[in-house]
């Protein structure tokens, strides 16, 4: 990150107004190299991405701000030396998901956490974490004194959830919940947009996986849902959501659940060899892999 060519690409190029830096990342092919939530852990080397990168963005008036994790496990947290680094390095804000790599996305997210590291820096402190409605948010912000919120699995097959985030910030009444015709409306955009972004096939391909989320707690059949995971045409899409009642009311049992993955903590997180002996940026030997699959 010392080589300002990629801000140079981003901020330059392609105009971009924001620099996110994710540390947060718990999948086992990303912390094995030393990535994700395992860098926090290399201080020094933490300090050096985050000064190269503000230092390279500053020239174009672009903010940098990153996102983190409590740490590597309960042992090895890295959050409040992250946000010391964070803020001396110059970044604009950082964001704090609370939980551990170890946990990945199960369990609670710490919420104590995230009021520990407000009460650490004087950047602005972004809160993520079992953000399912808008008033988790809201509490959110009571309990921790965050100054916003990072939403996450909670927007999967609720796009409307940003909607409710700025009447609930806003103080003004969260919307009504949306009834299955108004959900199967946005789904219908929703694949558009995919499609605009590529092709068909891909585009279509690419929604099969927000099908299950959107119709969550809907009284839509094994058969329906089955074909709607399998959609490969607009065309389809269309006649298979027409199938559903428009008028059946939102499902209010669904609302305050998970969504998106969640699974059960790693026994153990996926490290390079001597990557625990020190906290500076020596003391690892990173292996190159490939043809490794992707990850959750």
């Amino acid at each position: 990150m010392r080589d300002p060519a990629v801000p140079r690409i981003v901020c330059g190029d392609f105009g971009v107004g924001h620099v996110d830096l994710n540390f947060g990342c718990p999948v086992p092919k990303v912390t094995r190299k030393g990535g994700g939530a395992a860098l926090p852990y290399k201080r020094d080397r933490l300090r050096m991405i985050l000064t190269a990168t503000v230092e390279a963005a500053a020239a174009y008036a672009v903010p940098v701000t990153m996102k983190t994790r409590i740490g590597i496990d309960d042992d090895h947290q890295t959050f409040l030396d992250a946000g010391r680094i964070a803020e001396e390095a110059g970044c604009a804000a950082i964001a704090l998901h609370g939980r551990t790599a170890q946990q990945a996305y199960s369990g609670e997210a710490d919420w104590t956490a995230i009021a520990a590291l407000k009460a650490h820096v004087s950047i602005p402190v972004l809160g993520n974490g079992d953000i399912w409605e808008a008033r988790d948010a809201l509490r959110m912000v009571t309990e921790t004194g965050v100054d916003g919120v990072v939403i996450g699995r909670g927007c999967l097959g609720r796009p409307w959830l940003f909607r409710d985030l700025a009447a609930a910030f806003a103080g003004q009444p969260v919307p009504p919940l949306p009834s299955l015709g108004e959900v199967t409306d946005m789904m219908r955009r929703h694949a558009r947009l995919l499609v605009g972004l590529s092709d068909e096939p891909h585009g279509c391909a690419e929604f099969r996986k927000h099908v299950s989320w959107y119709l969550k707690g809907f009284r839509a059949g094994g058969t329906l849902r089955h074909s709607l995971a399998l959609v490969d045409s607009l065309a389809s899409l269309d006649a298979l959501l027409a199938e559903l009642d428009p008028d059946e009311p939102f499902p209010v049992l669904e609302l305050g659940t998970p969504r998106g993955r969640q699974g059960s903590p790693r026994t153990k997180v996926a490290l390079p060899e001597g990557w625990l002996d020190d906290a500076d940026g020596s003391g690892a030997h990173v292996q190159e892999e490939s043809n490794e699959t992707t990850g959750g």
